[in-house]
């Protein structure tokens, strides 16, 4: 069966940094596009950052030149490494992957971005 795994979250001060990691296991043939949302507190969920197979990325406008999105497709993960981080930044990070056409999402982790 087929997991994603998410860790990294946590607090920290604005200005601060985190790295979010998220690790697909189980029987996996091929590993596609790969995603970051995150939900806020009585918000819509959004779309943060994507990476397909090939390493190419995208971001939201929110985010861009702060959050940088990497994989290592041999070890079947995600990162996503946030700077400058601010408290609009708060909110519970999903991960989000395409995996043999697919569609899986982790638990979800919560970032907490403090002033």
């Amino acid at each position: 069966q087929v997991q994603l795994v998410e860790s990294g979250g946590g607090s920290v001060h604005a200005g601060g940094s985190l790295r979010l990691s998220c690790a697909a296991s189980g029987s996996i043939f091929s590993l596609n596009l790969m995603e970051w949302y995150r939900q806020a507190p009585g918000k819509q969920r959004e779309l943060v950052a994507t990476i397909s197979s090939g390493g190419h990325t995208n971001y939201a406008d929110s985010v861009k030149g702060r959050f940088t999105i990497s994989r290592d497709n041999a070890q079947k993960t995600v990162y996503l490494q946030m700077n400058s981080l601010k408290p609009e930044d708060t909110a519970i990070y999903y991960c989000n992957a395409f995996i043999d056409f697919r569609e899986y999402w982790g638990q979800g982790t919560q970032v907490t971005v403090s002033s």
